[in-house]
């Protein structure tokens, strides 16, 4: 269910990006900083477990950062 969640987020994310750049900016930073915290609570858990926990946090904040990134990206190509 999680990983349905970050994709509608990334798809949200790209097209908002893609449609107005500034505006895209505040939400991704603050879907980052939601994943952040739940690696970081991840993270507290002894040894091997901690790198787990915290291991689908940390990738899925780095497909936001992608996603908004290439909405903006593509937006900058566009010949108009």
């Amino acid at each position: 269910m999680m990983i349905v969640g970050i994709v509608a987020v990334c798809v949200v994310l790209a097209v908002l990006a893609f449609l107005v750049p500034r505006l895209s900016k505040h939400p991704e930073r603050g879907t980052q900083r939601t994943l952040g915290a739940g690696s970081r609570v991840g993270g507290k858990a002894p040894g091997v477990l901690g790198r787990l926990f915290s291991k689908p946090f940390r990738s899925s904040s780095k497909a936001v950062g992608k996603s908004g990134s290439a909405g903006r990206r593509g937006r900058g190509h566009m010949p108009f």
